[in-house]
């Protein structure tokens, strides 16, 4: 039995985060010489934008190939989950479907720092955690690390705010943590470096910056599969959650599995342009203003992941029966290219059976080219 080790280490924990339990599952499996699967849920800096190549340059391929030189190019095999412009609440609702759709992973890093919104502490909350907790009752053993990734809004003296939310989830599950804004923050205050030298947009890191970020990483796993551990089964589901509404049972559906329709037919054809979406845009269409669908959850909350862009219109939905409320769904973004975008209805507090109805209005905001309405999954918590 390995002696267990409290994985305190004072240069790491100073410079780049905080390794907590570490990755005691990961080691056990790597000492009994079995595959690993290792994941990448987050944002546009996962997938890589930014990077000359983002599958040879961004911090997520080179941390692969750190590993496929560590290990073995059959030992190892590594999912990309990265799609840009989302944030943790969007993760949880697409974690079944992108990450565990083949099976539990072994090791899972989580970047959301910079996507989740620095007004909304309680919605964060609800995204990691509810990240950990369904990781923990469907992918058990998986170990989880989270990804502080720099931006203006992570460049501060002061934690800054989602980091600060980030921590605590971590904190609370014992969730080791990299946090690359730090160690930025301190060479650009002083003086060694520049933020745009780093990323040209500050945000998106350029290939220089993707290797920084792939160094913290890597001396970050130097440390943790180093040390010894004995390994936990299962402690995440023996906490009480931090917020009872956390994402923890949230699905994406097809969206051909709605009660009733009318009015949508099923499209396949990729919308042009498209940008955060590298899955299926296979959706319900449609632009008439007499169109409606009706579906059914068994859950707290329930939406949708609709593909919006610049003809998108102004939709209404209803929960059991209650008053529609309308919905403009059109941004700033929607000038620039179709793309995923969420809905979330307001929360029960009590799981049970809720049924939805969404209608298309008609309307459209003033900048729109039309009324359509593009369904490409029906969400539920």
């Amino acid at each position: 039995m390995k002696n267990k080790t409290s994985f305190h280490n004072q240069s790491f924990h100073n410079h780049y985060g905080n390794l907590r339990k570490g990755l005691p599952n990961t080691i056990d499996r790597l000492s009994r010489h079995e595959p690993l699967v290792v994941a990448f849920l987050g944002g546009s800096i996962t997938e890589g934008a930014g990077a000359s190549d983002a599958n040879i340059t961004s911090w997520r391929a080179l941390t692969e190939k750190y590993l496929r030189e560590r290990l073995s190019e059959d030992q190892v095999t590594f999912i990309n989950a990265g799609v840009g412009g989302t944030n943790s609440t969007f993760g949880a609702h697409r974690l079944q479907d992108h990450v565990l759709y083949r099976g539990a992973v072994d090791l899972l890093f989580v970047e959301f720092s910079v996507n989740d919104d620095t007004s909304d502490r309680e919605e964060s909350i609800r995204g990691m955690e509810g990240i950990v907790r369904q990781c923990g009752r469907l992918s058990p053993r998986t170990d989880i690390c989270f990804l502080y990734t720099a931006a203006d809004k992570n460049l501060s003296e002061e934690l800054p705010f989602n980091i600060a939310i980030h921590e605590e989830v971590a904190s609370y599950y014992d969730i080791p943590s990299i946090n690359f804004a730090g160690p930025i923050y301190a060479q650009v205050k002083s003086g060694r470096m520049q933020w745009e030298e780093l990323a040209p947009d500050r945000v998106h890191p350029n290939d220089t910056g993707y290797a920084l970020y792939a160094r913290y990483v890597r001396d970050f796993l130097e440390i943790a599969l180093s040390l010894e551990v004995e390994y936990a089964y299962g402690g995440v589901q023996t906490k009480i959650p931090l917020d009872h509404r956390s994402y923890e049972h949230a699905t994406m559906r097809n969206c051909n599995e709605a009660d009733h329709s009318e009015g949508f037919h099923l499209k396949s054809i990729e919308q042009e342009p498209l940008m955060n979406w590298r899955y299926s845009s296979e959706q319900l269409y449609t632009d008439s203003h007499e169109a409606s669908l009706t579906f059914t959850v068994v859950g707290q909350s329930a939406g949708l992941l609709m593909l919006c862009g610049p003809d998108t219109g102004i939709f209404e939905y209803s929960l059991d029966g209650l008053q529609f409320q309308s919905v403009n769904p059109f941004d700033d973004w929607c000038l620039v290219a179709y793309r995923p975008v969420i809905t979330l209805f307001p929360f029960r507090e009590e799981r049970g059976s809720m049924r939805i109805t969404v209608r298309n209005t008609g309307l459209k905001d003033e900048r729109s080219t039309g009324n359509s309405f593009r369904i490409l999954k029906l969400l539920s918590n």
